[in-house]
Formats: C-alpha cells, sequence, structure tokens
C-alpha cells in the first residue's frame, strides 16, 4: 500500500506545471533604484549589467554608487548589435570571464529580454531595471530572439519570472513620452488577443487573466491622456504600473493564449520590413490591433469588432497611436515586402492561428491596407 502510494504521489509531481505568475519581488517608487542596493546585493556579488549603450551612460551612476556601497564586483556589458544568438553568445563568454553570478538587465524590451535568456542559459538570478515602459518584458517569464538586422525569429519561454523587479519612476520619467504611448498600445492589445482566443475558457486562471485585461483596457482608455499631460503625476504612475506590472500579470496568469495573437504575430512579420524598424515595439501592435479587427470584420462579420476598432481609432488619435501603414513609416512599402510580412506572420507556427478562425496571407494583406475604412465600406478579400 505504501509503495502504490508513493508511486501515485510521484506521478502528481511530475505533471505539475509551474505558474510563471510574477517577479520573486517588485520594488517600485521614486528614486527608489537608490534604495535598492540591499535587495540586489542579495542575489549576487559579481554582477553583468546589460543594457544599451546610452541606456547605460544614463543609469551607471547610480549603480556604480550601489556596488562601491555594498562591494560589489561588475561588470558591464553593451548587447550589439540586437537581442540576437550572437549577441547571446558574445555576453555569455562575458558572464564567464567575469565569473558572474548575478544578471543585471537595464533599459527596454531587448535588453531585458536578452538578460532574462542569459540568466536562464547560465542558471544565474536576474534583475530588471525597466528604463521605460514601452513593455512589460520587465516582469515576463518570456524572451524574444531576433536577427542582428532586427527581424523577429522566435521566442523562448523562461522557466521563471525575473528574481526582482526595480520599477523607479524617476528613471521612467527621463524616458521620451512616445515609450508611453507605445507602452499603451502594447498593453491594450491584452484584452483583444486574450478575449478573442480564450474569451470562452472555462478554465479558472484563464477566466481570471481575461478580466483582468478588460480591467487594463479600461484604465488605458480612462487614464491615458491625462498621464501624457502630466508625467510623474498620479494618472501617469497608475498608467505605468499598468503596462508594465499589470500587463505581465495577464500573461502569467493566462499563458501564451492570453499574451499574443494577431496583433503581435502582426507586429513579428513586420520586423521583417527593413523600413519598419524605426517604429517601436508597441506602435505595430497597436497598429496590429486593428489589422485583428479587420480580419474579425472582413472573415466573420462580426459587427462587434467594427464598433472596437471605432472605439480604438479615436483613441489612437487622442494618444498619438498608429493607425496605419503610412503612420508607421511605411508610406513606401512595396506590395511585395508587404506580401512577404503577411507570409512571415500566418506562418505555421504563428500566434495568428490562435484565433478562431483561420486565417490567409491573402486576406491578412486585405486587412493591413484596411486598418480605417469606414464601417460602410466592405474590402474585398
Amino acid at each position: 500500500m505504501t509503495r502504490k502510494i508513493a508511486q501515485a504521489s510521484t506521478q502528481q509531481v511530475n505533471t505539475i506545471v509551474p505558474l510563471l505568475m510574477s517577479p520573486a519581488q517588485v520594488i517600485k517608487g521614486e528614486g527608489i533604484l537608490k534604495n535598492a542596493g540591499n535587495t540586489i546585493a542579495t542575489l549576487g556579488t559579481r554582477p553583468l549589467i546589460i543594457g544599451g549603450e546610452q541606456t547605460l551612460k544614463v543609469v551607471k551612476p547610480n549603480l556604480e554608487d550601489i556596488f562601491e556601497q555594498y562591494h560589489l564586483t561588475a561588470r558591464f556589458g553593451n548587447y550589439h548589435p540586437d537581442c540576437s544568438e550572437s549577441s547571446l553568445t558574445t555576453l555569455k563568454n562575458i558572464v564567464a570571464e567575469h565569473q558572474a553570478d548575478l544578471i543585471i538587465g537595464v533599459g527596454g524590451g531587448k535588453a531585458l529580454d536578452l538578460s532574462k535568456l542569459i540568466a536562464k542559459k547560465c542558471n544565474l538570478p536576474v534583475v530588471t531595471i525597466p528604463t521605460s515602459a514601452a513593455t512589460c518584458a520587465a516582469w515576463t517569464a518570456l524572451s524574444n530572439i531576433y536577427t542582428n538586422e532586427g527581424a523577429f525569429q522566435y521566442d523562448v519561454p523562461l522557466n521563471k519570472c525575473p528574481d526582482l523587479l526595480i520599477l523607479d519612476y524617476e528613471l521612467l520619467k527621463t524616458s521620451p513620452q512616445r515609450m508611453l504611448v507605445a507602452g499603451i498600445g502594447d498593453a491594450i492589445a491584452k484584452w483583444y488577443e486574450a478575449s478573442v482566443s480564450s474569451g470562452h475558457s472555462t478554465a479558472t486562471l484563464t477566466i481570471a487573466a481575461v478580466q483582468q485585461a478588460r480591467v487594463l483596457r479600461d484604465i488605458l482608455f480612462q487614464k491615458s491622456a491625462t498621464a501624457l499631460q502630466n508625467p510623474g503625476g498620479e494618472d501617469w504612475r497608475e498608467v505605468v504600473d499598468a503596462t508594465v506590472l499589470l500587463a505581465g500579470v495577464i500573461g502569467g496568469l493566462g499563458g501564451a493564449n492570453c499574451r499574443t495573437v494577431a496583433a503581435h504575430a502582426v507586429h513579428n512579420g513586420l520586423t521583417h520590413i527593413l523600413k519598419a524598424h524605426d517604429a517601436l515595439h508597441g506602435e505595430k501592435v497597436a497598429y496590429g490591433i486593428l489589422v485583428q479587427l479587420r480580419l474579425e470584420e472582413l472573415i466573420l462579420g462580426n459587427q462587434l469588432a467594427v464598433t472596437s476598432r471605432q472605439q480604438l481609432l479615436k483613441f489612437y488619435d487622442e494618444i498619438g497611436l498608429p493607425k496605419t501603414l503610412e503612420d508607421l513609416g511605411l508610406k513606401d512599402v512595396t506590395l511585395a515586402e508587404l506580401r512577404h510580412a503577411a507570409e512571415i506572420t500566418c506562418l505555421p507556427n504563428s500566434d495568428i492561428h490562435r484565433l478562431p478562425f483561420t486565417v490567409t496571407p491573402e486576406q491578412l494583406l486585405a486587412a493591413m491596407v484596411s486598418t480605417t475604412v469606414s464601417p460602410k465600406v466592405k474590402a474585398e478579400v
């Protein structure tokens, strides 16, 4: 009897799937980085700090004060040319040379994604310090890998969220307002993607994730315009929390289906157009939401999607998110380039197939060029 119970217990353990819902610690506040030294020092004594060249210039003085006070031996590593396999190899070699026992990622989504992935590969703790509110990468157990030229290749699920996330409002205020606008576009996509892929789920945590995505959307609708008018104010802090923190919670609760569907898939396809590289991640995702809604209109005749798209177009006008290819800087994109992006977006492993209907590159192309079409006009598919 004892043996049978032990076998059953082992089988249960083997089927447990970890919930990667949040970082182990999150500290946030105005100027909080200056006071985070003790928490950082508990994680390691030989940190490797990864970020872009300009970002490291801004943050380096604060970090060096911490390293001196807590006697940490640090090395700085600039990721170049992108969050790519070659950058991963270079920085892993630096980890070995420095004998690093802690990774600290500083910057935007790509710097943080690369830092999290290196930490996984080297089995080290990782601290994320976002310098803008443009993505939720500081929170999530996921990294995206690109080519050296910036084209999306694949994502890598991680075995944990970061060990420490430091959200310093003072630091985030130094980033251009465009970054927060892009973060709003990236975050609000959670509702449109999660609701269409998982809105009918009966799983408790998925239901919770979808409802949190709705709450996130409502917060952004209500507070974004005021937040952008008053950087550092209460609404601004709440919107920052929504884009960096709450958006990450949704993916942790609901998993991949509540994280990326067509809007992010369109982003991934657009990264294969060189002219689109000047547009930020969240800007391309925001445009991708409109494309996803157009697909629902064109393929399903969904009138709710029509209403949602019109609501979003007004919101985008209000805060400055892109509505068309022209707004993304793709006024002169060729049909061949656009068709290639559509084909990439519709590859078999693409997140676009989390939609509850089939999408062809031709249908996607029709949606991509008609994101602002009047509800009375029916585009040909």
